[in-house]
């Protein structure tokens, strides 16, 4: 029995890669009861090797229906499951859905409560709307590889795929906004969401000095753009960030380094200037910090209630108390692998706990039995399995 707050939800997942996935894995792992509907042959190699720890770590808390939509049979399954569903998530090319017959308008003629979310590279319109769509393509088209990096670098990506992420997260968010919607309406709606409208989205204060103040920001590396000192510095045994915004902060920071002269250096005397000669400024912090550990400047920035912290690899990441207090892993058991650690949610309730109920499942691992429970008989389900549509 499917337990958290939304396990009165049903969810038809028919999204691949990444940015699909991410927004199913948020109701899931909040206990919707998600069905991944999959072609015959199963998606791997559609984000990365099944048994990789990317497809484990997107997938867990579903269950998996092999499903041939080229078929009319495997339509008429999947019409018969959005009859008793909730949600239907897809991040097929705009024109896919409409060729297979499982657009929000056919869908919405069986089931009007139905909440349909499509993820696509750049919007279900406009002039770009057939284009493929990537992570890396919406981090350049959307202005943050322009920002990312070191200046006379050139443009530079982040570490993760943020565009998709962020895409997949904000159509959750839709999906529940619908869903709350609908308690009033009673009636379900399509919910977009776009690689490159979220990327825009997330460069939030950023896109904000262009639209705003009309300036073009450009990479600042590992400077804050506008509230300096905060960087990375050198220490006697590695690097450690440290993050003095604004001027009770940029005190504080002196006292600990015991260079109180910066205070009243006039280079440095007021936030504008700091960033005129940031280049200056750290070069002056860096050779304190180059006198000590990395630790000894942690502990003790912290005391002085300056934000400082260490730079860690993955490694070290899950190996931090505070990471471990936080609860951000959790253990469930694959069919083929064993035990696998997969990344939790950020998000805690006091009352309803998300969980990580079951690892990703095999491909069609609950074909049969979700059959059934819409009402097919075993001998209907052999002749499925013959005929290719299971």
């Amino acid at each position: 029995m499917t337990t958290g707050p939304l396990s009165r939800f049903k969810a038809i997942d028919l999204t691949r890669v990444r940015a699909g996935p991410t927004a199913v894995r948020q109701l899931a792992d909040w206990g919707a009861d998600v069905i991944k509907i999959e072609s015959p042959d199963g998606d791997a190699g559609l984000g990365g090797e099944r048994h990789g720890p990317d497809f484990q770590n997107l997938h867990r808390n579903k269950r998996s229906v092999t499903l041939n939509l080229k078929a009319p049979e495997g339509v008429a399954i999947m019409k018969r499951l959005v009859a008793k569903s909730d949600v239907v998530v897809e991040n097929y090319r705009p024109d896919v859905k409409f060729r297979l017959g499982v657009d929000y308008e056919s869908l919405k003629a069986i089931n009007p409560r139905i909440v349909y979310a499509s993820i696509s590279g750049f919007g279900q319109d406009g002039p770009y709307r057939d284009r493929p769509g990537f992570d890396q393509i919406a981090q350049g088209m959307g202005g943050l590889m322009s920002i990312t990096g070191e200046p006379g670098r050139g443009p530079m990506r982040v570490g993760i795929p943020v565009a998709d992420l962020t895409a997949g997260i904000f159509a959750a968010m839709g999906i529940l906004i619908a869903l709350l919607e609908r308690e009033q309406s009673g009636q379900g709606q399509w919910v977009t969401s776009s690689l490159l409208g979220a990327q825009i989205s997330m460069l939030d204060f950023q896109a904000a000095r262009w639209t705003i103040g009309n300036e073009v920001p450009g990479q600042a590396g590992n400077n804050h753009p506008t509230s300096i000192p905060t960087g990375v510095f050198a220490t006697s045994d590695g690097y450690i960030n440290i993050a003095a915004a604004g001027d009770d902060i940029y005190r504080r920071l002196c006292k600990a380094l015991q260079a109180e002269h910066l205070l009243t250096d006039p280079r440095f005397v007021t936030g504008a200037v700091r960033s005129d000669n940031r280049d200056a400024l750290n070069a002056a912090i860096e050779a304190v910090t180059k006198t000590k550990t990395s630790a000894s400047w942690i502990e003790l920035l912290n005391k002085a209630s300056v934000p400082g912290g260490p730079i860690y690899k993955m490694n070290e990441v899950f190996a931090d108390p505070q990471v471990k207090h936080l609860g951000m892993t959790r253990t469930v058991t694959q069919a083929v692998l064993g035990d696998v650690e997969v990344v939790g949610q950020p998000i805690e309730l006091s009352r309803t706990p998300w969980s990580i109920r079951t690892a990703a499942p095999e491909p069609g691992e609950h074909t049969d039995a979700i059959l059934a429970e819409l009402g097919y008989g075993s001998a209907e389900i052999d002749k499925l399995h013959d005929a290719k549509v299971v």
